[in-house]
């Protein structure tokens, strides 16, 4: 596995970027010659790609220190991106950075350009926890012709209400609400609500497939059962899975290999045949 640190100048964003790219690369137990590197790794053809997005108060760094990314993306044979991205929810903010339109249109340019990434929708995936859970179903509704599957663990996806519920709390928040949204009061039905946007996209007939997790013990579990309720009333094809966790590393480390297995999974190759995951 190669663990790179890139640096970049986003155009999205005015200023100089870094991000973290897994690549799987040749390990101990393969066999190392070049027929074998093309075959196995699937190089000239182009990597599948998750993008990963971290939670509040995280950074890049997130998912390298505290899971075990890097395995789980060697034994897969995908690339993963992990980027920084503050408590920004992700968003295009009124009051700050682009951050939608670099995630969904830069990036993925950027990492197709410099590395081995395939340029396939069917090979582009994005997935996150809390924060970063909303942002994957998020930029994913955003950009559906960039990406295939949007995964979310633990996710805050009920923007709506979570704004009602802190809104009035006197207590500092991490979050500028204006500075993202603009007027926050308006978020039912805008392009920051995920039931709209999942109306929008079924309605132009282009979804990605979601996926939704989350630990039976963690403070979102009720959102998450509620969000999972709206959206199969939708007729959203959804896949759900829960079990024993909270809102920590220990419920997400274990969830990572079942994110990226349904990635992966009936994904077709370039040539057509399709890869069962």
């Amino acid at each position: 596995m190669a663990l790179l640190t890139c640096h970049m100048y986003s155009h999205a964003l005015f200023t100089n970027i870094s991000f973290n790219l897994c690549l799987p690369t040749p390990g101990s137990g393969d066999k190392v010659d070049y027929a074998a590197l093309k075959r196995d790794y699937g190089y000239q053809d182009g990597l599948p790609v998750a993008i990963l997005l971290h939670g509040m108060y995280g950074d890049a760094d997130s998912w390298i220190r505290y899971s075990n990314i890097d395995r789980y993306a060697q034994d897969r044979r995908i690339a993963a991106v992990t980027c920084s991205a503050g408590n920004s929810f992700y968003q295009d903010m009124p009051g700050g950075l682009s951050w939608e339109t670099f995630f969904t249109k830069e990036l993925p340019a950027y990492l197709r350009a410099l590395f081995p990434i395939s340029p396939r929708r069917e090979d582009t995936f994005i997935g996150g926890f809390s924060m970063g859970g909303y942002g994957a179903w998020h930029l994913g509704l955003a950009a559906p012709e960039v990406f295939s599957k949007a995964a979310s663990m633990s996710g805050a996806l009920d923007i709506v209400n979570l704004y009602a519920e802190q809104k009035n709390i006197p207590s500092p928040s991490p979050f500028n609400w204006k500075a993202m949204f603009g007027d926050p009061d308006a978020l039912e039905g805008s392009g920051s609500d995920l039931f709209a946007q999942y109306r929008r996209c079924a309605e132009a007939g282009c979804v990605p497939a979601l996926y939704q997790a989350c630990g039976t013990e963690d403070f979102l579990y009720k959102m998450n059962q509620n969000v999972r309720e709206r959206m199969l009333a939708m007729g959203c094809s959804l896949t759900y899975h829960e079990g024993p966790g909270a809102h920590d590393w220990t419920f997400w480390d274990r969830e990572i290999g079942n994110m990226l297995d349904w990635f992966l999974k009936d994904r077709k190759k370039a040539g057509g045949s399709v890869i069962m995951g």
